[in-house]
């Protein structure tokens, strides 16, 4: 940024910078969702914020930091919320439970997580994302590592049966997030609106079911529900 952009960004920025740099990010957020990184434009981004471009660049450097930043916004929220719903003396099954209903919760409320994480992985071919290593390590290693502690304990207590621990948690989240992944294609073959209150109670409590007789020990009565 030249030195007068950055006069103009700190003369505009004065006011409320915590206040400026949020508006940035939702209205990022919503040109990265709708268009990816290669699509969004910085000046489509800044016009939405109410910002001049020199002010959005005094607050990101370039256009994948601020892509970052969004990501970073976003996916921290998704951990601690997740990493909550696990924590406690609870047992295996509950833990379990909370888990699947925060998770579908959360990309239930933010509507642009799925399509976000589908444009970071197709960023993964030729030329890599400089942020996804960095994703993992922060937000879904430590998700990864509690959701096997999890469901170990409870196959060491009995709670559920014998598994494969990481392909049936690849399964458990895809049961979780898939829903969301296909609504442009549920919404392509006409059917009711998939994001409806009646609609995402119905589909939660499909993948409670599913997760619940997916881990169940058939020796234990009980161990049908989560």
């Amino acid at each position: 940024m030249t030195k007068a952009g950055e006069k103009i960004a700190r003369t505009k920025g004065r006011g409320d910078p915590a206040k400026t740099r949020a508006v940035i990010l939702k209205a990022a957020l919503e040109e990265f969702a709708t268009e990816g990184v290669a699509g969004a434009r910085t000046d489509a981004i800044a016009r939405a914020a109410g910002v001049n471009k020199a002010l959005l660049y005094y607050y990101f450097r370039s256009k994948e930091s601020l892509y970052g930043a969004v990501m970073d916004s976003i996916l921290e929220g998704l951990r601690d919320t997740l990493l909550e719903s696990l924590a406690g003396e609870r047992p295996p099954r509950e833990k379990l439970a909370r888990y699947v209903e925060a998770h579908f919760d959360y990309v239930a409320r933010s509507a642009h997580l799925p399509r976000l994480i589908q444009y970071e992985f197709m960023r993964s071919g030729r030329k890599k994302s400089p942020h996804l290593r960095r994703f993992a390590q922060n937000y879904f290693v430590p998700i990864w590592a509690k959701l096997i502690e999890t469901v170990e304990t409870g196959i060491a207590s009995g709670e559920f049966r014998q598994m494969d621990v990481p392909g049936f948690l690849v399964c458990m989240v895809g049961s979780i997030v898939n829903y969301f992944n296909t609504i442009p294609f549920a919404l392509a073959m006409d059917q009711p609106n998939p994001l409806g209150k009646e609609a995402l109670a119905a589909q939660k409590a499909a993948t409670l079911d599913f997760v619940a007789h997916a881990v169940a020990n058939t020796q234990n009565r009980e161990s049908g529900n989560l």
